[in-house]
């Protein structure tokens, strides 16, 4: 198995990138998120990798940090999602950002990606649920918060309201819960509004 490939990058575009180590060019197949975060061409660049074995062919996939690659690990494990339906779900959602949505129960954020429909991105939810928490390391707070929201009945109603209002599911959960769980339900929709506004600004 390749751990992962450490040279050149030679070639990138949204879909792959090209590594080259000791005169051999690496195909890796790369979400936007491991794009995002590519150097430029000539420049020395070091991807974690999973080699994905077919009947009709072996498929190089290339991770800038290794929380991108062990999210894509969990993301395959799920019933109907493959290699391809993983990098587009990583290219619409980095790990910390999927690991919120799936812990918030945020169907819609994970439907985002490129063919990914509803029944996928709810087994998604169903199944990483337990699974997801901690990964991307930023995100652990963030998901302790929205775990005490389905502790509070008031919090967990802010959260309706806001959803109902356009909100992603997943933005006002964070929102949420992040604040004094003693509010009441009027002020934490209140609260949740000033902030999502502004971060939509």
């Amino acid at each position: 198995m390749i751990y992962n490939v450490k040279g050149i990058l030679t070639y990138a575009e949204p879909t792959f990138a090209v590594v080259e180590c000791g005169g051999v060019g690496f195909k890796c197949f790369i979400s936007m998120t491991t794009l995002r975060s590519l150097p430029s061409a000539g420049k020395e660049v070091n991807l974690y990798t999973y080699l994905a074995i077919r009947e009709d062919a072996m498929d190089l996939y290339g991770f800038y940090d290794a929380s991108e690659l062990e999210t894509f690990k969990l993301l395959i494990t799920v019933s109907g999602v493959g290699p391809k339906a993983a990098m587009a779900i990583l290219s619409a959602l980095p790990p910390d950002r999927l690991s919120i949505a799936v812990s918030s129960g945020d169907v819609r954020s994970i439907q985002q990606a490129n063919g990914v429909g509803k029944k996928t991105a709810e087994r998604v939810v169903l199944e990483l649920k337990d699974k997801m928490a901690g990964i991307g390391g930023a995100a652990a707070s963030v998901v302790e918060g929205i775990q005490s929201v389905a502790a509070s009945s008031n919090a967990s109603e802010a959260v309706e309201v806001l959803v109902s209002l356009g909100f992603e599911r997943s933005d006002a959960a964070t929102v949420v819960g992040a604040m004094d769980k003693s509010l009441s339900v009027d002020d934490m929709i209140r609260e949740g509004l000033k902030k999502l506004s502004s971060q939509m600004k």
